[in-house]
């Protein structure tokens, strides 16, 4: 053999070495994978404290990973804060009256939905027509969560939050008057409450307001009792023609066309008798 040949033959017996050898680490590297994924496996199945850490490191881990790449925060559990469903999923008259007042008050349909789920199941609870908490609603914010009036009524339904604090408590505290089911569910128990002292509903929007003892109440129930009329034709079926929303009458500064709910300062019966039932 010649030399050249010697060497051809000695590069292949290396390069076979080589091969054979590769093959050997390999087979032994994914022999101690196996054996470590087997043995990770029985270790988090006899340690669910262990394999749970180990879940929230990776979340945490990819958490951080999504938010270097989309420049924001993510959090998941976000949408169990937030109050709106898919009208859809509503019966026909409840999505009819959320469909007419998103129309009207130019609020979004699913928080609406929501809002007219929830007044239908308080109204059931409470003997109150749901579509009157609706009116209600409508006549004192708008559908504004977080409207304010000049004397302090709050959210939706425009509750006295410093003098109801105690209605509240169940919800966490007077920050609550700030979310809508809260508020909801607190000025329909202030409603409750007002429409029994007063012996009517439209006595019982007075007392609400605050004009229980006044001469007048700024026309306040009968706005009040005419959305609630428009409602119910709205969940009976009919078509009922868009008007302009009044404006809120608590949530805005009055105007001196139109007055406003009386203040506390105004004169000594003049505090919200609302407010202070109990």
């Amino acid at each position: 053999m010649t030399a050249s040949g010697k060497w051809v033959d000695g590069l292949r017996t290396f390069v076979s070495d080589v091969a054979h050898g590769f093959l050997e680490i390999t087979h032994n590297g994914f022999a101690v994978v196996g054996l470590a994924v087997v043995f990770a496996t029985v270790t988090l199945a006899a340690r669910p404290d262990l394999r749970q850490a180990g879940e929230t490191q990776l979340i945490s881990w990819l958490n951080a990973r999504q938010a270097e790449a989309l420049g924001l925060v993510p959090e998941l559990a976000a949408i169990d804060r937030t109050t709106a469903v898919n009208p859809r999923d509503l019966p026909k008259e409840q999505a009819a009256v959320a469909y007419w007042l998103s129309r009207k008050y130019r609020v979004a349909p699913e928080p609406l939905a929501a809002l007219v789920a929830e007044a239908y199941q308080v109204g059931a609870r409470t003997k109150l027509d749901p579509t009157l908490i609706l009116a209600v609603m409508a006549i004192e914010s708008g559908f504004n969560p977080f409207a304010q009036s000049p004397v302090g009524a709050q959210g939706l339904m425009q509750v006295m939050t410093g003098i109801h604090s105690e209605k509240y408590d169940s919800f966490g505290g007077r920050l609550a008057a700030f979310d809508p089911v809260s508020n909801l569910r607190v000025g329909v128990k202030v409603l409750q409450e007002c429409i029994q002292r007063g012996g009517s509903i439209q006595a019982g929007l007075r007392y609400y307001v605050g004009a229980a003892h006044l001469p007048e109440d700024g026309g306040y129930a009968d706005k009040v009792l005419a959305e609630h009329a428009r409602l119910q034709q709205v969940a009976g079926g009919r078509s009922v023609p868009l008007v302009s929303p009044p404006a809120p009458m608590r949530a805005v500064a009055p105007t001196p066309a139109e007055p406003a709910a009386p203040r506390p300062a105004d004169a000594a019966e003049a505090v919200p008798v609302a407010a202070v039932v109990s």
